[in-house]
């Protein structure tokens, strides 16, 4: 008898076990459901920010097109790299994203500041312009070199087409970095502040590079 009663005992406790375990996994299934169903935060480059100078003198009609952007920044994920782990694995933040692709939200930003710079033309205006402004984006991420430690990256190639002679006027890469906080918060308050920085090098590059030349 007295094996029988620890048999049985075994069993009950087994049967106890397992029934924790199921309670266990259910409570996390739940919890995981609830945070699935919670909607990611969603960011854009925040507000404009004081320019030091408002007009940086372009006075000709300009044509910005939309920024075109690779494979892997043509969506709404805030990118990010732990450099000190593996640099060539791109990662995005589970429950954070943009409010657009990073290539629309720098091609809004560049139009509206660029319009106290110059006439802007938009693609589908029918209006004349006398040069364009196209820009390809090849960077903008967050780099982790530790694990408290990131910096953030914006780059692009600008390039100036004279449009009624279709051809290459000056062409420049722009690179601004600047440290951020670690973490998807900290990336957007930093890639704004290095997107607006950009933005200013840009314009008064092109400037620059239109001084000399006669609205037509």
């Amino acid at each position: 008898m007295r094996n029988v009663h620890s048999i049985s005992d075994g069993h009950l406790n087994t049967a106890k076990l397992a029934a924790a375990l199921g309670f266990a996994a259910l409570l996390v299934a739940c919890t995981l459901g609830q945070q699935a169903r919670e909607p990611p935060a969603s960011y854009d480059l925040g507000p404009p920010r004081p320019y030091s100078q408002m007009n940086p003198g372009i006075r000709m009609a300009l044509l910005i097109p939309a920024i075109v952007a690779p494979t892997w920044l043509d969506g709404q994920g805030i990118a990010y790299r732990l450099n000190y782990v593996d640099a060539a694995r791109l990662q995005t933040y589970a429950n954070s994203r943009w409010a657009a692709t990073p290539s629309a939200l720098l091609t809004q930003r560049l139009r509206s500041r660029s319009a106290v710079a110059s006439g802007i033309v938009g693609a589908g205006d029918g209006a004349r312009a006398d040069y364009a402004l196209r820009v390809e984006l090849e960077d903008f991420s967050q780099s982790f070199d530790a694990l408290s430690q990131s910096r953030v990256a914006v780059r692009v190639r600008a390039t100036l087409v004279d449009l009624a002679s279709h051809t290459l006027h000056a062409q420049r890469t722009f690179g601004v970095e600047r440290p951020a906080e670690p973490n998807a918060a900290g990336a957007v308050r930093a890639l704004g502040e290095a997107s607006d920085a950009l933005i200013e090098e840009l314009l008064g590059w092109t400037a620059h590079n239109l001084k000399d030349m006669a609205p037509r």
